[in-house]
């Protein structure tokens, strides 16, 4: 009955004073909109979406549906039989302000089936919406519907970019819009999740705690060259924390310490200017965990946000919106994945975020990750954060992009600034390293090239290779195999033996999938790297000496698989470097890195926006019908969709797998499932279920019950003989 009082269950022609709990949810809605939206100065933008957004409910129809049915989600109008009560919002905005109304149109139409396109063949678009026959909702009183018209913008119009600069706009307001909504409703609804949020450290609590933990680990550092470095690094990036805002490169050596330099840098600089929170967005979810493990050592456990969901609820209904973050923390840590793909999102749960970006630090760590393909979009999404809505953006890597405008690549960044004041110089303070180019290798040659080493770390391209070598050493003591077919908690282990036999001194020899390339934090003095991009040799380099002990340089070998490349990325990145190789002794310098990257894109061309993204919005910008939800489902990070399936790993994870069998609400199993999930292709998925060897519990979650098929060396093994079929499947 709770639910119904608050959707003013009453008629339009009864008393006034019956639509107070309606008339207080719209206007705590406007208030809370506006306050978000006060970060990129449209406050009184957000007021109105949040104002107007449920003004159908004042309809007949809707009360009603109301007064008939007992539903909780009877105001979530996506689900079936549920009556239409967001239109009439968006009409009025229109009736009113024609052209600016639209802007409004688009956040209140969407607020729970996500951003409409402008105009299409579907009924669900925002034209044939403005123009659909809706129940009369002239019960809304005055106070609530008659405004003047929104004005100003947060940003600058540019007529080349404008169609992309109005679009960034909407989706800013909608998630003003969407998370005040879920906010208000929340605290109505579920008193104790809601007195759960908020209640974060502030940055400026923080601080020191960050000032502390550095000093300690300055104190602690042995006296050597590479410490030195490290020393002055930080130095650096506390000095140009001082620099105005804007976008910034910070071109740090594999090894350099950039994590801790560049939190130093964006404390430092989010307290100079008041910035809200710093989100550090990493491209693997192989290193997140071991980052935010860092940050929450330093910072405490309540201070970090950790986001990288294998599982997102595919519903649009209140309780996935619930378990949705809205990264209101002051230290998120999260994947390339979620942050790019909510910045052109459509979808209530990706966008409801995208206001807590406004005024905040944003690290990009390996920034050369950057998706080449949809890169373009990225960079307008990463300047327009820069320059309309108060983001400090800084590109942090050891191997930096070329972003800057030329004649070859003219949607670049320019004015980006340079932390580092001799980057040349560090790269030869820290080359650590002997490169060697070696032909194709034979995989029998390359296991006993390995084999030869006590301590060697051999990185491949795809899984099934790393397999094979693996299996081709595997008798031998100290042999150690890594890639994504084992779920997180596993490598972790893994890892952590690698670790404890590289600190002994120990028979060491690891084959690995490239996912210990970036930020794990291992030290062999020796490094075999299948063909690939120049920014990958360069980490994978970063992985071998890097701590500078062995004076005349590790040995680092960069070979051609004797099966060889596979095709598209793979394929395209080394025969790229191959290219650039040519013209340099030392493939690994800063111009080579340069070379590599301008060619990269200049092969690119055209593909560097695939989905014509861009193309998209600004055809739209005319008479503003901008594409969303079409936009939305091309900009995909990850073409192919993986599943999960949760491994019984562990007794931990055989809890978790029983609770979501039984579990009505299964957000908070589904995250602590993560830490032992594998992802598969689809298809593979399928064989594995026709097999009988993963069950779906409750009909969509997928969980492995043949455990013959989980190895403790290898992982997940759905190649086995009994299912020989899928083997090729497997990369």
């Amino acid at each position: 009955m709770m639910t119904k009082k608050y959707y003013a269950h009453s008629l339009p022609n009864e008393p006034p004073e019956k639509w107070q709990v309606l008339e207080e949810h719209l206007r705590n809605v406007g208030e809370l909109a506006r306050d978000f939206a006060k970060d990129f100065k449209a406050g009184n933008w957000a007021y109105l979406a949040g104002l107007w957004h449920d003004l159908g409910k004042y309809s007949e129809s809707f009360q009603n549906m109301l007064l008939a049915t007992h539903d909780s989600d009877a105001h979530i109008e996506t689900k079936l039989g549920k009556t239409d009560h967001s239109t009439a919002g968006a009409q009025h905005a229109f009736r009113l302000f024609n052209d600016t109304g639209k802007v409004l149109a688009y956040t209140i139409s969407g607020h729970h089936a996500g951003l409409p396109d402008g105009k299409s063949n579907e009924a669900a678009c925002l034209m044939a919406r403005l123009d659909k026959k809706i129940s009369d909702y002239s019960g809304v009183p005055a106070s609530l519907s008659q405004f003047p018209k929104p004005s100003g913008f947060p940003f600058q119009p540019d007529k080349k970019r404008l169609g992309f600069q109005i679009s960034f706009f909407i989706r800013m307001l909608y998630s003003c819009l969407v998370d005040a909504d879920f906010l208000d409703t929340e605290v109505f609804m579920d008193k104790t999740r809601a007195n759960n949020r908020g209640g974060y450290p502030s940055l400026s609590d923080l601080s020191p705690k960050l000032d502390a933990a550095i000093e300690q680990i300055l104190l602690k550092a042995q006296p050597s060259t590479i410490n030195n470095h490290r020393h002055s690094i930080l130095q650096h990036c506390i000095d140009a924390s001082q620099n105005t805002q804007g976008i910034f490169s910070l071109t740090v050596p594999t090894g350099g310490g950039k994590t801790l330099s560049s939190m130093a840098f964006a404390m430092k600089h989010a307290l100079k200017y008041g910035l809200k929170r710093i989100i550090y967005v990493i491209p693997y979810t192989s290193i997140i965990e071991q980052n935010a493990a860092v940050f929450r050592s330093i910072l405490g456990d309540a201070a970090v946000l950790e986001h990288h969901s294998n599982f997102e609820p595919p519903e649009e209904d209140h309780r996935s919106r619930l378990a949705s973050e809205n990264w209101d923390a002051p230290i998120i840590v999260t994947t390339n994945v979620q942050f790019f793909e909510s910045l052109y999102g459509a979808r209530s749960s990706r966008c409801r975020r995208l206001h807590n970006i406004a005024r905040s630090v944003v690290i990009l760590d390996e920034a050369q990750m950057l998706p080449v393909s949809l890169l373009k979009p990225s960079l307008e999404a990463l300047r327009e954060l820069a320059d309309s809505y108060g983001t400090t953006i800084v590109l942090c890597t050891a191997t930096q992009p070329a972003l800057s405008t030329t004649e070859q690549f003219k949607d670049g960044i320019d004015s980006v600034q340079e932390i580092m004041p001799e980057p040349e110089k560090l790269y030869e303070a820290f080359k650590r390293i002997n490169t060697e180019k070696l032909p194709v290798l034979p995989d029998a040659e390359l296991a006993e090239r390995i084999m030869s080493f006590k301590q060697a770390l051999c990185i491949v391209n795809t899984r099934k290779h790393a397999r094979s070598i693996f299996e081709l050493i595997t008798e031998r003591e100290g042999c150690f195999h890594l890639s994504a077919l084992m779920c997180p908690q596993h490598r972790s282990e893994v890892l952590q033996r690698i670790r404890e036999a590289l600190t002994s001194k120990s028979v060491c020899r690891v084959v690995s999938t490239q996912l210990v390339e970036a930020g794990v934090d291992i030290d062999f003095p020796v490094v075999f790297r299948s063909a690939t991009g120049i920014d990958s040799l360069a980490q994978a380099a970063g992985r071998c000496n890097r701590e500078g002990i062995i004076a005349e340089g590790g040995k680092f070998y960069v070979f051609q698989p004797e099966q060889g490349l596979p095709p598209g990325h793979f394929r395209h990145t080394a025969e790229t470097a191959e290219m650039v190789m040519r013209h340099h002794d030392d493939p690994l310098s800063l111009e080579a890195v340069e070379e590599y990257f301008k060619t990269l894109y200049w092969r690119q061309g055209e593909n560097l926006d695939e989905e014509h993204i861009l193309d998209l919005l600004k055809e739209g910008a005319a008479k503003g019908d901008f594409p969303f939800r079409t936009i939305a489902e091309s900009f995909r990070i990850i073409k192919d969709t993986m599943q999960p399936i949760i491994i019984p790993y562990n007794g931990k994870s055989e809890r978790i797998i029983q609770g979501l069998r039984y579990a009505e609400k299964c957000g908070g199993l589904l995250r602590q499932a993560q830490r032992y999930t594998v992802q598969v292709f689809p298809n593979v998925l399928s064989s594995l279920v026709a097999a009988g060897s993963v069950e779906l519990v409750q009909k969509k979650y997928a969980v492995l019950i043949n455990k013959d098929l989980y190895r403790d060396d290898l992982g997940l093994c759905p190649e086995d003989p009994t299912f020989h079929q899928i083997e090729s499947l497997i990369i």
